[in-house]
């Protein structure tokens, strides 16, 4: 099996959109759509079994909002936060913020300690957290208040489904930065991650479902 670095996985995104066509914004539907797949299939389809899923406000938020979504409409108890502000998104991310912001459910963003309180109510309640909180991009030791939310993830025991890599990995090195989520599944999209077998990898990923997000075009030619 072929495994990849981030800088690798960023250029075959970019090659993805380039090469075969396929706009960024359906890439996110394809994965945020596997994500909620594998969440079902946790669920075991008992829609009474509660969601937390927890979002970051770049890319890797953006699937967790398509997940969400997907849950939401197809009757699962989900709730959402938003570490951030919403004002802060851009691009896709943005876009499926706003989709989901148009459902039952509306994000809660994590912004003080009010919102703090109803998160851990809401993790408390929770069958199945989802992890969208950072990408393979991250860079740098989490830091506070993110690292505290990450470890009362941990600390409650609950299974964690982790969106592209468990946050806090660097996926190249397998190395965690800081606070780490250890995730019971980890759907990750396209190839998986060399710092998956390196290191602390395999102790974060748990079981890796790898998700093929490249709608293939066989006009297009060979692709990555």
């Amino acid at each position: 099996m072929r495994y990849v670095t981030s800088e690798e996985m960023r250029r075959l995104d970019k090659e993805a959109q380039e090469k075969l066509g396929i706009p960024s914004l359906t890439l996110m539907e394809n994965a945020g759509r596997a994500v909620y797949e594998a969440a079902r299939n946790m669920l075991s389809g008992i829609k009474t079994k509660k969601t937390l899923c927890v979002c970051g406000k770049g890319n890797n938020g953006g699937d967790g909002f398509v997940a969400a979504r997907h849950l939401i409409n197809n009757g699962f108890n989900t709730d959402v936060f938003l570490f951030g502000d919403p004002a802060n998104l851009k691009g896709d991310a943005k876009i499926n913020y706003d989709m989901l912001d148009k459902t039952r459910i509306k994000p809660v963003s994590l912004s003080g300690s009010r919102e703090l309180d109803k998160f851990k109510q809401s993790l408390a309640k929770s069958h199945l957290l989802i992890d969208a909180i950072l990408g393979i991009g991250i860079s740098g030791k989490v830091k506070e208040p993110l690292a505290g939310v990450i470890d009362l993830m941990n600390r409650s025991k609950k299974s964690i489904l982790a969106v592209d890599t468990p946050s806090g990995l660097d996926v190249t090195e397998g190395k965690t930065l800081g606070s780490c989520i250890k995730a019971e599944k980890t759907v990750t999209f396209a190839f998986p991650k060399i710092g998956f077998i390196k290191n602390n990898g395999p102790e974060k990923i748990g079981e890796l479902i790898v998700a093929d997000i490249f709608k293939k075009n066989k006009k297009a030619g060979q692709f990555g």
